[in-house]
């Protein structure tokens, strides 16, 4: 099974239309839709309540105050039941459709622990493609992930992998990272990228990119001192650190 988790917070006007497209995008795919409100104050909660009438396989995590898209993730990743897990924002800027073909290619090589999209045309303004570009050379340098976009929200990771990850205030900026210093195999994968449906974007552009370069650091030095180690069948333990 799959699971999709979807962070939300005050993102009334586009559950539906992007909960519909999730559910018409991996109709043939046995999932569920686990959306996590975060704290919202615009009634999202409740369009969400009624949406699980309409549709059953989606369920509903909230979070008692809003505490940010890493611990709505994280919450999300509790909460999945599916053997691979896929993230994506609730603003209706990733295309769902991109999915089947993502989870393709990461059924298609064991070795994948995960697919990771990249917007290959914006449809953003100038100025924010300015400050991803930007945002993205910086972050890859300083944890030498090789990850071009890691702002795109639509990832597809084996589930048994991400629940090992470090969890912490901004991780969900640095999964691609945190899933290669703990052993894993990340691919990337094109995927398309839309106008955000309705609402306004909740990121800040100075405050997220100083917090963002002292978290790159965070997670280097994480990477340098993660432990990785194999128990063999005897049960005697090989190891070393990463």
């Amino acid at each position: 099974m799959v699971s999709l988790v979807l962070p939300v917070f005050n993102e009334r006007d586009n559950l539906e239309p992007v909960i519909a497209e999730l559910t018409e995008a991996l109709r043939s795919v046995r999932h569920e839709v686990i959306a996590v409100d975060d704290g919202s104050t615009d009634g999202s909660l409740e369009r969400l309540r009624d949406l699980t009438r309409a549709f059953p396989n989606l369920r509903t995590v909230v979070l008692q105050t809003h505490t940010g898209q890493s611990a709505a993730i994280a919450a999300g990743f509790d909460a999945a039941g599916g053997g691979v897990i896929v993230t994506m924002d609730a603003d209706g800027q990733n295309d769902p459709a991109d999915i089947p073909a993502m989870l393709t290619a990461l059924e298609a090589d064991a070795r994948l622990t995960a697919v990771v999209g990249f917007r290959t045309e914006r449809r953003d303004s100038r100025w924010k493609r300015v400050q991803s570009r930007v945002a993205n050379t910086v972050r890859s340098w300083i944890t030498a992930d090789g990850i071009r976009d890691t702002g795109c929200s639509l990832k597809a990771m084996r589930a048994d992998a991400v629940r090992r990850l470090p969890r912490f205030d901004g991780m969900h900026r640095f999964l691609p990272a945190l899933i290669q210093y703990h052993g894993g195999v990340v691919r990337e994968h094109p995927v398309r990228h839309r106008p955000r449906l309705a609402g306004r974007s909740k990121y800040g552009m100075w405050r997220r990119a100083v917090r963002g370069v002292h978290d790159a650091f965070g997670v280097r030095w994480m990477g340098r001192r993660a432990l990785r180690y194999t128990v063999t069948r005897n049960g005697s333990a090989r190891g070393r650190k990463a």
